[in-house]
């Protein structure tokens, strides 16, 4: 079934593996919030990515009518909700959830998305000494910093010739995602950086954790 704005078609059938999905919690979220809009009927939900924040993409949700989006928009709708993803985003929102966060207490909605950036793509990082020495000033510049703002952190255990051991901690452990932002995050940075190092092992006691971001 399609819905025609004009001469812009909306797919009502289409939301396949290249599309964000969207839980029935965040659905009933965010179309409150669109009911306030002046035109809500003909307002679209847009997800855009604004850039990495670390290990993990940074995104913008924002309201927009639909007659706004651009000709190569992927537009689709959800229920009774139209969602707008910038073309040059659809490969890295493929598979991700717009969902609610796990703690109540958080509030907003979340974006669990299993694609991470492209680390470390334009910038010029300078490590000094050992595989362990360089590993732990990219932890303490651009690794760290970054899972701070899900109150977790990335800990280097020990070095074992060419493996890494590493231990997430803080809201990491435990978390649903912390498996991904590793294996996809900072594993990827860390292989870019220091190519020396083969090998990230997971000692993080997963089943330990008390807060978890992510549940």
């Amino acid at each position: 079934m399609r819905r025609y704005y004009h001469n812009m078609a909306v797919d009502e059938t289409h939301v396949g593996a290249d599309a964000l999905e969207v839980t029935e919690a965040a659905l009933s979220t965010v179309m409150e919030v669109r009911s306030e809009e002046e035109n809500p009927e003909s307002t679209a939900l847009r997800v855009a990515i604004t850039g990495a924040n670390g290990p993990e993409f940074s995104y913008d949700l924002s309201f927009e009518d639909i007659e706004e989006a651009a000709p190569d928009d992927h537009i689709y709708q959800v229920s009774e909700l139209t969602i707008v993803i910038p073309k040059v985003d659809l490969e890295n929102l493929s598979g991700a959830t717009l969902d609610l966060p796990s703690n109540p207490m958080q509030g907003g909605l979340v974006i669990r998305n299993p694609n991470r950036p492209k680390m470390l793509e334009g910038e010029d990082i300078e490590l000094i000494g050992t595989p362990g020495e360089k590993l732990q000033q990219l932890l303490d510049t651009h690794i760290n910093p970054s899972l701070a703002a899900h109150s977790g952190y990335a800990e280097l255990v020990k070095m074992d010739g060419t493996s890494a051991h590493i231990l997430m901690g803080g809201g990491c452990q435990g978390c649903a995602m912390s498996a991904a932002t590793l294996r996809q995050g900072i594993e990827v940075m860390i292989a870019e950086a220091i190519p020396e190092i083969t090998e990230i092992v997971d000692v993080t006691d997963h089943e330990a954790g008390e807060n978890p971001f992510f549940e």
